[in-house]
């Protein structure tokens, strides 16, 4: 009888190699130094980087899951993504976040929610909440009204004296 250790050493073995397929796919060996514009249509590979405690990897439906201290990396559209769990859809571009989700994008904006699918080709978050809670997004607004308010008022013409 094979020890548990073992057959443990084993299997993760056989799942890195699985694992290392998708990555060189998804082109996420590497992270470029720049972040780059977000934009809803890129052309070629970009990294997307999932970072977890386990992964593992269904070669049939091309389907990546992601548990414990997720951190996911998508500089090309400036995304940060943290939760308990996430599954990559390689075949319908898309992740499903799930269990205390918290993403950040573009360093400012930013969505908590219980789970979160995020569309890659679309670049659409579809957010919902825990039971009996709401899901909370914080925008970073420009804000048009303030700026106008702080540009000078227009001199007005000085008072003539009548005598």
């Amino acid at each position: 009888m094979i020890p548990r250790y073992q057959l443990l050493k084993s299997q993760i073995n056989r799942f890195l190699l699985a694992l290392a397929v998708p990555i060189s796919l998804v082109g996420a060996v590497t992270l470029p130094t720049q972040l780059q514009t977000a934009t809803a249509q890129s052309t070629g590979n970009r990294p997307l980087t999932i970072r977890s405690d386990i992964q593992e990897y269904d070669a049939k439906s091309q389907v990546i899951t992601a548990r414990g201290n997720v951190q996911m990396l998508y500089p090309a559209r400036q995304i940060q993504a943290t939760s308990a769990q996430a599954q990559y859809f390689s075949k319908e571009r898309r992740i499903d976040f799930s269990g205390n989700v918290y993403i950040l994008q573009q360093g400012n904006n930013s969505i908590r929610a219980e789970k979160v699918t995020y569309l890659i080709d679309e670049g659409k978050f579809l957010a919902l909440p825990q039971a009996n809670r709401q899901v909370e997004s914080v925008y970073m607004v420009e804000d048009n009204a303030i700026r106008q308010t702080t540009t000078p008022a227009p001199k007005t013409p000085a008072l003539k004296r009548s005598n």
